[in-house]
């Protein structure tokens, strides 16, 4: 199944779009990153945590996960906290 493209995309998004040498060499030192044995450890912890909770391969939306506890908490709870954005 193909990924479907938001009708809206971000600054980001649309650089990419633009710049197909830009969005290749991004996937390509992405996909480098995420080669490591420190993100693939990474991931495989989070793996274990969702499996522990009980909310892997559910295939429907199941909130989000409150870092670093793990704790299932509303997508509200979450997006109300801010991250990077708060002031």
């Amino acid at each position: 199944m193909a990924r479907t493209f938001t009708s809206k995309p971000g600054k980001t998004a649309k650089y990419y779009r633009s710049n197909p040498e830009a969005a290749a060499k991004h996937s390509k030192d992405e996909t480098a990153r995420n080669d490591t044995p420190k993100k693939k450890k990474y991931r495989a912890d989070l793996q274990r945590r969702r499996r522990a909770l009980k909310i892997d391969g559910k295939g429907k939306s199941t909130g989000d996960i409150s870092h670093p506890s793990m704790n299932v908490e509303s997508t509200k709870k979450n997006r109300a906290r801010g991250g990077a954005q708060r002031k």
